[in-house]
């Protein structure tokens, strides 16, 4: 089956190319070269390059600002343009093959900050993408920020069909997909906990990122590993031609960056640090005990390129960022690191490779210093990969990619070493290690000027592999029988399978097009938690004989149009996806320290589908956008609720985001967002018995009520002092308030006895924030 569908998809390619023979059969020459920030260097991603002959013909640069057109012999006019800076046209005679790099200039540079990902203005109606989101700094730094820190994920959770974890947090559900089938990666590496503060804040400092991206369906063949989206953030490259030096001061963290060239227009380089200081203020305490504690985190972003000559360039990259939170008698921490480096390579004009080393680890520790329960509690799983990927260029029909990635991953779910005079035992549970490899092969294909195809396959295996111990279960799958342990390299369990991706626009007209996708995708990793919140203490583990992967089908379908000029931007979106081998825990599981996690786990099968709605306005002095998500997720899992399905715990019937900025004058502008969402399903008792005199709970059906409905609103208000002709030196601050109108939304339910009524028990609802004013001072210079 699977050499049939290998061998489906390679006649696919002939076929394709066999339609592309009268263009072939003209003599071709290919023009290549760089899009670039004509004022810092940085290579612009998706930019546009058109033939004012050819109508339909053109090319975008990739995410490395590379382009590469084919063209007949001839003379032609060609047009460069990228969203916030000044369209560029440039006369070319070709009769060879030949290099053509290109410097846009920014639009209004006296009066903007730079846009770090830039869409076309009919992008949502021209490109083949759809169910795909894309961010820019400028929007973000313009939006009212959660104690004014400016936050990639948070602004995510506002489109639609995203949906948050709940009030704070950094993770966030896709088209029912749980937090943890949401591949999120910087500069390729993945990264295993998005949090600050426990989900108050995310890893990423926006002044270091350069492209955001997120993938709820459609996602390309060159991506997989996980069920529901990809979020790619990609990190700014350094200012390769002037010193550049950018931070800020806030109610919570300072922020600063420095880049500048290694050697001008060779090479540059970016830091970029930020820590919180709410520690600093407990040295003011009188409280003695206070004033020794320890509450922050810090980022690290780092990052330098080099242009070996005009065939090759390298990057080199990485993130470090911890928590701490410490007190006299406990201590807890937990961070990610990663690094990334990557060998761009040309083998000719139309074929563009990229080789890439990737590492990551994250890992959490805590622990007790009083003596009689002293003990350290540590946790970490590592990846080590290798990315090849290549790009080859056809000609302008015709665009096909290929390659594989290969990864080695190391899994310490637990440890707890206790201290000397400790009452704890050590505990250690199983290690084990994995490798998933996967290949594959997509082309990019315009079949007529209004009709856009792209197809493709990935191929993914797995293998679970030793050193580790595993059980062998009883017919009750509770009770220990036997054990098997495996050496260094074993395989324990191996898995494998196709997983197609293909995706269709039709242009109606210039105005409006409509598309539809179809995409599988296998996760091999799971998160194990039974918590709400965005604690580390989660626990990933690979799939073995008792876990299978997980996979998914979705489809999905649009109409997009835009209206007035490209002002508006318009979608609608329906979707439908069905996942297997979903996870879910039996009633009281136990998943901390369980060294036989599979007792408590069970498989089912999920179902989600809706329809998303949004508006965007683009141009003027208001800005913003509407969005409206409508969905159903459930679960059927054999165990739970007697077999019936249920409603998963972040099911949220409706959703409505409205996000808006509007420039006052060149120096003033005001933002407001304002949130709506049907509260989270729970399950509640419904009654109690006693026995043998004690109290038990009697429970609903899972997830069978509902927390009351979320709202909130924030404002915010920003007072530039831009650059002028004369002073490099620009400046502002941000004034905001999050939840303005002190909305308290519910985060938990829980439940105690009634003090006037003792025997009678009463629900009492936890919230987290009122209202939280922020002020932010920004500069860059």
């Amino acid at each position: 089956m699977k050499t049939f569908i290998f061998r489906l998809l390679f006649a696919a390619l002939v076929v394709s190319l066999g339609a592309s023979l009268p263009i072939l059969a003209q003599e071709k020459i290919t023009l290549s070269g760089y899009l670039k920030n004509k004022s810092s260097g940085e290579g612009l991603i998706g930019a546009s390059i058109g033939v004012k002959e050819l109508t339909g013909v053109g090319a975008t640069t990739n995410e490395y600002g590379f382009y590469s057109l084919t063209l007949p012999k001839g003379n032609y006019t060609l047009l460069f343009s990228y969203l916030g800076f000044a369209p560029f046209s440039q006369s070319v005679t070709l009769t060879a093959s030949k290099k053509l790099d290109i410097e846009l200039a920014e639009n209004n540079t006296a009066l903007r900050e730079v846009e770090i990902t830039a869409r076309k203005e009919d992008e949502n109606v021209k490109t083949m993408e759809m169910s795909t989101l894309k961010m820019q700094v400028t929007e973000l730094k313009k939006m009212p920020a959660l104690m004014g820190e400016v936050d990639v994920i948070k602004a995510i959770q506002l489109m639609p069909g995203v949906q948050t974890a709940g009030e704070g947090t950094s993770g966030f559900y896709v088209r029912g997909g749980g937090v943890d089938q949401n591949l999120i990666q910087l500069d390729e590496a993945p990264v295993y906990n998005a949090s600050h503060l426990l989900g108050f804040f995310s890893v990423f400092n926006a002044d270091a990122i350069k492209d955001v991206q997120l993938y709820k369906g459609g996602i390309p063949a060159e991506y997989g590993g996980r069920l529901s989206s990809l979020l790619d953030i990609r990190m700014k490259e350094g200012n390769s031609k002037k010193l550049g030096i950018s931070g800020g001061i806030g109610t919570l963290s300072s922020r600063l960056t420095v880049e500048a060239p290694i050697l001008k227009d060779k090479g540059s380089f970016i830091v970029s640090g930020r820590r919180t200081y709410a520690d600093l203020f407990f040295k003011l305490s009188s409280d003695e005990a206070l004033k020794n504690n320890k509450l922050y985190f810090y980022d690290l972003n780092l990052k330098a390129n080099y242009k070996l000559n005009e065939n090759n360039r390298l990057f080199v990259s990485g993130y470090f960022g911890r928590d701490v939170a410490k007190n006299l008698t406990a201590s807890f921490n937990w961070g990610n690191a990663t690094g990334t480096v990557r060998w761009n390579h040309l083998f000719n004009d139309r074929l563009f490779s990229n080789t890439t080393l990737i590492f990551s680890d994250f890992d959490y520790s805590l622990g007790s210093t009083d003596k009689s329960s002293e003990f350290t509690w540590t946790s970490h799983i590592k990846d080590y990969s290798l990315k090849n990927d290549y790009t080859f260029y056809i000609n302008p029909r015709n665009q096909v990619k290929f390659g594989f990635t290969s990864t080695y991953h190391k899994f310490l779910p637990g440890k707890v070493v206790p201290g000397p005079d400790s009452y704890f035992n050590e505990i250690k549970l199983n290690s084990t290690s994995a490798l998933d490899g996967a290949l594959y092969l997509s082309n990019q294909q315009t079949l007529s000027p209004r009709l856009s195809v792209e197809y493709g396959l990935r191929l993914s295996g797995f293998a679970n592999i030793g050193p580790g111990t595993v059980y062998k279960y009883g017919s009750d799958g509770r009770t220990k029988e036997d054990s098997t342990v495996y050496g260094s390299l074993d395989k324990i369990k191996s898995y494998g399978g196709l997983e197609p991706r293909f995706s269709a626009k039709f242009e109606l007209n210039e105005l409006s097009s409509i598309k539809a996708s179809y995409n599988r995708t296998r996760q091999y990793l799971h998160l194990l938690s039974n918590s709400t919140s965005s604690l580390p203490f989660d626990v990933w583990v690979p799939s073995n004989q008792y876990t299978k992967p997980q996979y998914a089908d979705q489809v999905a379908a649009g109409y997009f149009r835009n209206l007035h000029d490209n002002m508006f931007e318009t979608s609608v979106e329906v979707y439908y996806k069905k996942m297997y081998n979903q996870i879910d825990y039996k009633d009281n599981a136990e998943i901390f320290l369980n060294n036989r996690i599979d007792t408590v786990l069970l498989r089912g099968q999920g179902k989600s589908y809706g329809a998303e709605f949004f508006v965007r306005k683009q141009k003027g002095a208001l800005t913003g956008w509407l969005s409206y998500t409508l969905a159903k997720t459930d679960r059927t899992v054999p165990g739970i609720n007697n077999g019936n399905k249920y409603p998963v715990r972040y099911d949220k019937r409706h959703s409505v985001n409205l996000v808006t900025t509007y420039q006052l004058s060149p120096k003033w502008n005001v933002g407001a967002n304002w949130v709506y969402y049907t509260g989270g399903a729970i399950t509640m008792p419904v009654g109690r018995f006693e026995y043998n005199g004690k109290v038990f709970p009697v429970y609903s059906s899972r997830n069978g009520y509902r927390l009351p409905a979320y709202h909130r609103l924030d404002l915010s208000a920003t007072l530039e002092k831009p650059q002028t002709d004369y002073k490099r030196y620009s400046s502002s601050w941000t004034f905001s308030l999050y939840n303005a109108y002190s909305r308290k939304n519910a985060f938990s339910i829980s439940f105690r006895e009634n003090e006037d009524n003792p025997g009678r028990t009463e629900a009492v609802k936890t919230y987290m924030f009122g209202i939280i004013p922020a002020v932010t001072y920004n500069f860059n210079f």
